[in-house]
């Protein structure tokens, strides 16, 4: 009785898989044109990426790079309204990169140089919109924009946005130089707005964590100052 229950269910079995077997060979049969338009669409977007990547967006970071020379130089003279547009027309400035290549690399670094020179120039609102948009990858990178953000913040009289963008900025990387840099500038304006305790916090922590920093060489005497309150 057992072998015959067994090979009942055997039976059964291959009745299943034979099944199985015709009703996908029948949605094969029936679906075969959706499948195949399906694999070719696929394809034609993965080869569309790889062209584009390859054969369109490579040769664009080369001229944007190569276009942004001109607007680096003035930048690195100091000449920031000539850094952000050039109105002879002979070379693009920064914010013509923006709106030629803003998809590129170069496009993004424009930003972060349009945001440093509106920065220069007075105007605040300016150079954070330019600073909001740029996006900065490493270990240095990140805390620049931040500390940025917060000086354009600081002389907006922004300061609980100042505060925030400092310690993001501190947080942002990994660069002593940097790091004890904004520290030092995020106690001191927390002794600014009256916070002695966060400003001694700030201080104290550029001492332990950064004491050979050219902020931390002398920031003994920053700590006395406001832990006496003077």
């Amino acid at each position: 009785m057992a072998i015959r229950r067994n090979k009942k269910k055997t039976d059964e079995t291959l009745v299943d898989l034979v099944e199985a077997r015709d009703s996908a060979s029948d949605f094969l049969d029936k679906n075969q044109n959706n499948l195949l338009m399906g694999l070719v669409v696929v394809v034609l977007l993965i080869g569309g990426y790889l062209a584009y990547k390859h054969l369109i967006q490579a040769p664009k970071e080369i001229e944007a790079a190569g276009a942004m020379v001109k607007a680096q130089e003035q930048f690195a003279r100091d000449s920031f309204a000539m850094a952000l547009e050039n109105s002879n027309g002979d070379y693009m400035g920064f914010l013509d990169i923006i709106d030629n290549y803003g998809g590129t690399k170069a496009g993004n670094t424009a930003n972060y140089y349009a945001g440093i020179s509106y920065l220069h120039l007075g105007e605040y609102d300016a150079a954070l919109s330019f600073l909001k948009d740029y996006k900065g990858k490493g270990n240095v990178l990140p805390i620049m924009k931040n500390g940025a953000m917060g000086d354009a913040y600081s002389e907006l009289g922004q300061m609980d946005n100042a505060i925030s963008s400092y310690k993001k900025a501190v947080s942002a990387g990994e660069n002593d130089m940097l790091e004890s840099y904004y520290l030092k500038k995020l106690g001191l304006l927390h002794e600014k707005q009256g916070d002695l305790a966060a400003s001694a916090a700030a201080f104290k922590r550029i001492k332990k964590d950064y004491p050979t920093s050219t902020d931390g060489r002398d920031i003994d005497k920053y700590i006395s100052r406001v832990e006496s309150g003077n």
